[in-house]
């Protein structure tokens, strides 16, 4: 169940400490376990995309980009992984290693995935369909985009 999320949308400042950990029900049972996710229920936003990322060679980095709309959960379904997210100001790295924890990256935030483990896969839950017109691609526009709205 959601608790403590702080949620922006375009029209506010975005900051790393909207990002969030949520805990994901896990359901135990002898043969295995389970974390059901249900969009505006146990994650604040409805599923429009699922995806995941895997296989990732070591030392490479994916992400690198920042959305303007779109929200995320981002989940390590197997292994571990950093994320490191921006707000133009403030940085700072999230460990994801466990399948029942997701980081929620909220609209107007940098993020870079780096540090995968051999195996690891990547999931992603997200608001909204692929969009590129959503997609901020370069850093350099990204802090001119956060500066644009620190003078409003």
């Amino acid at each position: 169940m959601i608790t403590n999320v702080i949620l922006t949308n375009s029209k506010q400042m975005a900051s790393i400490y909207n990002c969030n950990i949520i805990e994901l029900n896990k359901i135990h049972n002898r043969a295995g376990n389970i974390t059901p996710v249900t969009g505006l229920i146990d994650i604040p936003f409805e599923i429009e995309r699922i995806y995941y990322l895997y296989d990732v060679p070591g030392g490479e980095v994916r992400g690198g980009h920042a959305h303007y709309e779109l929200q995320q959960l981002i989940v390590a379904a197997s292994g571990s992984f950093d994320v490191v997210i921006d707000d133009g100001r403030n940085k700072k790295t999230i460990t994801l290693n466990r399948p029942n924890y997701g980081l929620l990256i909220t609209p107007g935030i940098w993020r870079d995935l780096v540090n995968f483990s051999s195996g690891a896969v990547l999931l992603v839950l997200a608001s909204k369909v692929y969009e590129e017109s959503d997609y901020i691609r370069d850093y350099k526009e990204f802090i001119k985009y956060k500066n644009e709205y620190r003078t409003l």
